[in-house]
């Protein structure tokens, strides 16, 4: 746990009035960028017929989780900051963890946080199987990934995350949510100086759960992605008859994979810096610039997923451009 020293240091890069001002205006657009981004990402698979598949669910899924961190986490620490600039007050749930005050914030928007992030993990690793079945075994793809068996493993992977996501002060008492004066979040911290061998086991359950997924996620990228390089080679060398065309996956499937490998990548990235964070904390350093940019990388992450969907896929591409063409066309026609 961070002393409050360490917490108040001023080489967070934020002592000035403008990099106060600064980072309260890359908040407000990073809200704006999660909602828009996600917003665009659910009406174009939940609006379209083509997009209406278990691979479409997943990512409508994913969508919401990121939804839940700016309409939530974020505006949370614009509150804090911007209360801070202009009365030069921190408001007191800030400066006390979630036992000595009645209602603390973080009790709830701690979770949340936890909850989407391992709902993100989740979800990408239930991406990359459903396209790996595609391209591993496509005469299998519509016998095994069903739209029932998708919706069943989302509403499980929401629940264990959310489950895994509260187990931390269920179960260690030495573990309180607290407005972290470094990170700008609510964050789990030790209650206890001593850092209590329980509590530090705990608290290693986030960065191991999330790197075991991450890490068979990326072991199956590699597979799905190996086998689609074959399939390539193949086309170049050998001149394939029409049974060999039906049970190769189509160009869609392979343009799926890659996007989801892309996806995968650009999540392991963000979130190594708090796995990393999490690891140093438990075992006593105090990293307080380090974790401000990585809590800020990861949820960053949350609004590119839209980004990444519209460089890959044409036809999501073509789709949002149609959608945001048509809502133009109806404020003009209004005004």
């Amino acid at each position: 746990m961070l002393d409050e020293s360490a917490q108040t240091d001023c080489t967070v890069c934020c002592c000035t009035l403008t990099n106060k001002i600064l980072m309260v205006v890359f908040m407000i657009l990073l809200i704006f960028a999660i909602l828009f981004g996600n917003s665009v990402t659910l009406t174009v698979v939940l609006g379209t017929r083509h997009f209406k598949t278990p691979q479409g669910y997943l990512k409508a899924s994913l969508a919401v989780a990121d939804l839940a961190v700016g309409i939530f986490v974020v505006p949370l620490s614009v509150y804090a900051e911007v209360s801070l600039m202009i009365t030069d007050y921190k408001p007191e749930w800030t400066m006390n963890n979630s036992l000595t005050t009645p209602f603390h914030p973080c009790n709830f928007i701690g979770p949340i946080f936890a909850g989407c992030t391992l709902v993100s993990i989740t979800t990408i690793f239930l991406l990359t199987i459903e396209r790996s079945i595609a391209v591993l075994k496509p005469l299998h793809k519509e016998s095994v990934i069903t739209r029932k068996r998708t919706t069943i493993l989302i509403v499980l992977s929401w629940v264990g995350s959310f489950f895994l996501a509260v187990s931390p002060i269920l179960y260690s008492n030495d573990i309180v949510l607290e407005y972290n004066s470094c990170s700008r979040m609510c964050n789990y911290a030790l209650r206890a100086s001593e850092f209590p061998t329980q509590a530090c086991n705990i608290l290693l359950l986030f960065p191991a759960f999330d790197f075991t997924l991450l890490g068979a996620t990326v072991v199956i990228n590699i597979l799905s992605l190996s086998t689609i390089r074959q399939h390539s080679k193949r086309r170049k060398d050998l001149a394939e008859t029409d049974c060999q065309n039906i049970t190769r996956p189509t160009f869609s499937d392979v343009k799926a994979a890659k996007t989801i490998g892309t996806l995968t990548l650009a999540f392991t990235a963000s979130f190594t810096p708090i796995a990393v964070f999490v690891v140093g904390n438990v075992i006593g350093n105090e990293w307080c610039n380090f974790s401000f940019f990585a809590f800020w990388i990861l949820t960053t992450n949350s609004c590119w997923n839209v980004i990444i969907y519209s460089v890959r896929d044409q036809k999501f591409r073509h789709r949002a451009q149609q959608l945001l063409i048509s809502s133009q066309i109806k404020n003009v026609s209004k005004t």
